[in-house]
This record gives C-alpha cells, sequence and structure tokens, in this order.
C-alpha cells in the first residue's frame, strides 16, 4: 500500500485532465484537510484533499457560491469530486496577510480587510446553522476540559468551576444580544491572501505601502478557510481579524479600526444603527472573550489530541487577551483571579 493513498488518489484525479501536471504540498490546516498546489502549463492551482470521513466538501461549496454572489474574492472552484474529498480550486498565491503587517502597512491592510468583511456581512444566510446558546457554551467548554485540565493538569473544585460557569453564562448573554450577520468563523491573518498582482503593485513584503490602493481594494483580497460559516453575532469575525491569535495591536489602534473604520461603514450598509460606541465596544470585548476562552481549549486539544504542538506557540497571546479583557468588566474579573491563583501566566509564559 502507498505510503500516501489519498495523495496518489489526487494525483491520479489531477492527471485525468492534465497529465504533465505537478503536485506540491501547499499547506495544512487544523483539520483533516491538506493543500497541494499544482502546476500545470505555468500556471498554478490549489488541490483541495478532504478525505470524506472527515470532511464533507459539501459547506465549501456552498459557501464559496454565497460569498461569490456577495461579491466576495473566495477562490473559484475549477474541479469538483466530492465522492472522493478533492475540489481544483484557483491559488491565490502564498502570501498571508500575516506576513505583510507591520506597522507601516497596517491601517491599508486592515481597511481592505474591513471592507471585504463589510461584504462577508451581507451573504445570504438562509440555511446557515445559528450560533446559538448551546453552541456558544460548547465550545468554551473546551478549555477547561483541554487547557485546564489536559494541558496544565488543573482540576477545578466545586467552588472555581460556579466562577468558571457564571463567567461563560454572562459571555454568552451578551454575544446573544447582538444583531446576527453571515460569519467567517475564521476570519484573521492567516485566511486572508494578500492576491500577488495586488502585492507587486501596491505593497513590498515587509517593507510599507507605495501607492494607495484603489476603491474596490477589498477585491485584492483572496479570503479562504470559510466551510464553518453561521450565522452569529456582527462582532465575531471583527474581533477575529483585530484581536488575532498570532498578531497584536496597541488598544488605541485596535479601538480606531473598530469604531473609525469598521463601525461607521457597518452603520452606513444598514448592518447597525443606534448602538453606542462604549455598547459597540462592550460587545467586541466579550465576542472577543468568547472566542479567546475557546481558542486556549482548542489549541492545547490541537496538541495533545492531534499532535499539533506548534499551536501551543499561540497560548501566551490569546491567554493574554483573556486576561487583560476579562479583567475590564466586573462580571468577568472573577477569571482573572481564578487563573491568577493558579499562576496560569507562569505556566504559559508572558508575551
Amino acid at each position: 500500500m502507498s505510503k500516501d493513498q489519498r495523495l496518489e488518489q489526487l494525483t491520479n484525479w489531477i492527471h485525468q485532465d492534465s497529465p504533465n501536471a505537478t503536485i506540491e504540498v501547499a499547506s495544512a490546516d487544523a483539520s483533516f484537510r491538506r493543500y497541494f498546489r499544482v502546476t500545470n502549463d505555468g500556471k498554478t492551482t490549489i488541490a483541495m484533499d478532504a478525505p470524506p470521513e472527515q470532511e464533507d466538501c459539501a459547506p465549501f461549496i456552498d459557501v464559496t457560491n454565497r460569498l461569490h454572489n456577495a461579491g466576495v474574492h473566495a477562490p473559484e472552484i475549477i474541479k469538483q469530486d466530492l465522492e472522493q474529498g478533492f475540489l481544483l480550486l484557483e491559488d491565490f498565491g502564498n502570501t498571508p496577510y500575516l506576513d505583510l503587517l507591520s506597522t507601516q502597512t497596517a491601517d491599508k491592510l486592515y481597511g481592505d480587510a474591513i471592507k471585504a468583511l463589510l461584504k462577508i456581512q451581507t451573504a445570504d444566510t438562509q440555511g446557515l446553522p445559528e450560533y446559538d446558546e448551546a453552541f456558544f457554551q460548547q465550545e468554551m467548554l473546551l478549555m477547561p476540559e483541554w487547557f485546564l485540565q489536559k494541558h496544565l493538569g488543573i482540576t477545578p473544585t466545586t467552588e472555581q468551576q460556579k466562577i468558571i460557569d457564571r463567567t461563560l453564562s454572562v459571555i454568552t448573554t451578551s454575544v446573544l444580544q447582538q444583531p446576527q450577520v453571515f460569519v467567517h468563523r475564521d476570519y484573521h491573518s492567516r485566511n486572508l491572501m494578500m492576491l500577488d498582482n495586488a502585492k507587486k503593485h501596491h505593497l513590498k513584503v515587509g517593507g510599507c505601502a507605495s501607492t494607495q490602493l484603489s476603491r474596490t481594494a477589498s477585491d485584492h483580497v483572496g479570503v479562504i478557510d470559510y466551510q464553518d460559516a453561521v450565522l452569529g453575532p456582527i462582532t465575531y469575525d471583527l474581533v477575529s481579524l483585530l484581536r488575532d491569535c498570532y498578531i497584536r495591536w496597541p488598544h488605541e489602534k485596535v479601538s480606531k479600526w473598530v469604531l473609525q473604520d469598521y463601525k461607521k461603514q457597518a452603520e452606513q450598509a444598514g448592518l447597525i444603527s443606534n448602538v453606542k460606541d462604549s455598547t459597540f465596544i462592550q460587545w467586541f470585548d466579550y465576542m472577543g472573550l468568547q472566542r479567546h476562552i475557546k481558542v486556549l481549549g482548542i489549541f492545547a486539544r490541537l496538541n495533545h489530541r492531534d499532535g499539533k504542538a506548534h499551536y501551543l506557540d499561540d497560548l501566551p497571546l490569546t491567554l493574554h487577551y483573556v486576561m487583560e479583557v476579562a479583567n475590564k468588566y466586573p462580571l468577568t474579573r472573577p477569571l482573572v483571579e481564578l487563573f491568577n491563583e493558579w499562576d496560569i501566566i507562569e505556566e504559559i509564559g508572558k508575551i
């Protein structure tokens, strides 16, 4: 038997139409999906390998169509085989936002990403799964199970567990009050690609912006990894973008992007109305708590269950977000006190 039977099957599938194509690893993600770059006659595409027993390509195709209809630059689907779990996609290159972000480029890049996000939030949500109370709670409970118990060896007492439960309940109540829109669910710097033509003409990699991007700048933002889209809170993708688990920005910059860049445009688009800045920031904060508490559990699970130890490198920043934001609000501050009691920052490391 082949050492990589899936790759052999994928190669045979691609060679049906392109017998001279070459295939090389492009990337993998936190799921069972893998991606390969296919080169044929000087042109490249991306092949997605999604084993049917673990992954379903149908949601990816469905969400892709919804995003295209909303004017979002999601990859074109060139060829598909749902039975085998193979898709051939438009290639967005290999330059994620994370590689380009700097103090010189951040305002422009985030401005473009916010424009793309506003398009995403207008996409059709009919029939999408709902981000409901049970869903939020289930996600956050990954933290005590995988982060506290499995990763740190901490088993909360009955009283300590009550503090955790109360905190998660407060967060859930808050995020459920927000307007509901189309939610990407992983809208961050590793899932936004700077398309090659835009990169060559408008940005120097790792350097400063050389020219202003056009008014259709969001078209230069390639959006990927959206197959888990749901109907959910309006600040979810915004906090994924601006309190990214892979890069950190000063408070004043984040506040400016949230209120001046996003909120004003969302009001103009009719996505929100009559929401005070202070209320919107609190929505943003509580949504970030939900996401980052969940991610503490996910990163620990990816290490212990799936053998993907590199995700542990991103625990310190994720923990920092939880501690900093939870400390702002009286109802969530007891979680900070509990984490301090356990000396968790000492265990995980400071950012």
